[in-house]
């Protein structure tokens, strides 16, 4: 089928088997309009399952109340599990420095299981007002050393919060990953006021019932950029090749790519392996270390299965 760039549409909710689509007409970015869309059975024949974040061709386009038909679904970039979200471009690993206590541990998890995702990846630091500034800077320089530039807020010092939601009006769709306790929702209610209230007409155009539990949106926070608001997101599960798992730090990334270093064997995976070059002098190892054994014994553990 040939796309008409005209009509194409990019998904920001998914209810039942309506879906919200906002209709991107590149011409003149600022005319879009958001529309209230069924899917075309024959996609639905193919298997073929549309998800908030995917972009979409739009046909029988009806302006004045606001409905179309969703004809088509173009080739995703990516596709996280849970929740379901495509096309994400930035990730933004957030985390509390106190209350609860930063786990360097969980966090370094957090950070290779975006990485998997193929995603920009970012590192926000909240609640650094319970911290001194020299703690501050001594845990920025260790993030930097991990290959992360860590954004800090602070309750008492807003212009990191401006430069930061400048940032994400530059990204095509952010999402934020961390544990509970470190501040997403209470981030994301100040870069989308009134969240909560959004969508509560949605109910009237489909005419059904206000549904209490709410699902995965994207937010518009300029012409071209969107962030997701995603109800108990946590992490992602990690499934990746144990021989690309090294790609995923950034340490080690570098030496083989960056400064050319081989180890005898194509399959080293920087352990104990013979012939092994690695300078494994970095902070994560331990953990990249951690996570190789624990990927190996769950290797095992299937082939035995």
């Amino acid at each position: 089928m040939r796309t008409d760039s005209k009509n194409l549409g990019l998904v920001t909710k998914k209810f039942n088997e309506f879906f919200l689509v906002d209709y991107q007409n590149k011409e003149n970015f600022k005319k879009s309009k958001r529309f209230l869309c069924k899917v075309k059975k024959s996609i639905n024949f193919k298997d073929q399952l549309i998800y908030v974040g995917d972009e979409v061709v739009i046909d029988h386009i009806d302006h004045k109340s606001k409905r179309a038909l969703i004809t088509s679904l173009k080739k995703r970039k990516n596709l996280l599990n849970r929740p379901s979200v495509a096309n994400i471009s930035d990730i933004y690993i957030i985390f509390s420095v106190e209350e609860p206590k930063l786990n360097l541990s969980q966090l370094n998890r957090f950070l290779i299981s975006s990485e998997s995702i193929g995603a920009e990846v970012s590192l926000v630091l909240t609640k650094c007002d319970l911290i001194s500034e020299k703690r501050k800077k001594f845990l920025i320089d260790k993030f930097k050393k991990w290959g992360y530039k860590a954004t800090d807020l602070n309750l008492q010092k807003p212009d990191n919060f401006k430069n930061l939601l400048a940032e994400l009006r530059e990204k095509k769709c952010s999402i934020f990953m961390g544990p509970s306790g470190v501040g997403k929702t209470t981030l994301l209610k100040m870069i989308i006021p009134g969240l909560r209230n959004i969508t509560a007409p949605v109910s009237k155009k489909i005419k059904r019932g206000k549904n209490t539990t709410r699902n995965i949106e994207l937010f518009s926070l300029s012409n071209t950029s969107y962030i997701v608001d995603t109800p108990g997101f946590n992490m992602q599960t990690l499934d990746v090749d144990i021989r690309l798992l090294s790609n995923l730090y950034s340490e080690i990334y570098k030496q083989v790519i960056e400064k050319g270093i081989r180890c005898k064997f194509r399959n080293c995976l920087h352990l104990n392996d013979e012939g092994c070059n690695l300078d494994k002098s970095f902070e994560r190892y331990s953990f990249y270390k951690e996570m190789i054994e624990s990927s190996k014994s769950h290797y095992y553990q299937n082939q035995e299965d």
